[in-house]
């Protein structure tokens, strides 16, 4: 679980600089999103914010899919046990019961020193409440077409009102 890369992330400028693995283990560059607006989130299948969170990126997902916009969903395990399935049952989930036709990719650790470099980057370039420290599950990180960081939301925070900056980044407003 998280042999994404060699180069330590704090050399990285872009989240299109790393590779991370797909549900079924397969590298996935991350560079195939350049020139898109990318919505990064922690997902888990049972929490108490998995209704709401998978439904509403859903109908995000389904809006801006051709706008140049993308949702990349990392299964966590780490809070509370929340997201025990493998991988292919978590994909399996989330396309079955919420429609997610965005990429779920293979299930990471998010926080401690085992964090995959991916969210290493995104922890260094916007921190939260608790620091860089990822508080629960369903953080969200909205990431410009260059790829950089220019927001992060907490758990609490529902999709559908970060619809706003997607479409501040998308260039729409």
């Amino acid at each position: 679980m998280g042999a994404f890369q060699s180069q330590p992330s704090q050399t990285k400028t872009s989240i299109h600089q790393f590779t991370v693995k797909d549900s079924s283990g397969k590298d996935v560059d991350l560079g195939i999103y350049k020139g898109k607006v990318l919505l990064v989130v922690n997902v888990a299948s049972k929490c108490g914010f998995t209704e709401s969170n998978y439904t509403q990126l859903t109908g995000l997902y389904n809006k801006y899919k051709n706008k140049d916009f993308e949702i990349l969903a990392f299964p966590c395990n780490q809070f509370l046990r929340q997201e025990p399935g493998t991988n292919q049952e978590i994909k399996s989930f989330a396309c079955t019961r919420y429609k997610a036709e965005y990429p779920i990719f293979q299930k990471v650790r998010v926080n401690g020193s085992d964090t995959v470099p991916v969210y290493q980057f995104l922890k260094a370039s916007k921190s939260g409440i608790l620091g860089s420290r990822i508080k629960w599950n369903f953080t969200k990180f909205l990431v410009d077409k260059e790829g950089k960081v220019i927001g992060r939301y907490a758990p609490t925070t529902s999709p559908l009102s970060i619809e706003k900056d997607i479409q501040k980044a998308l260039g729409e407003t």
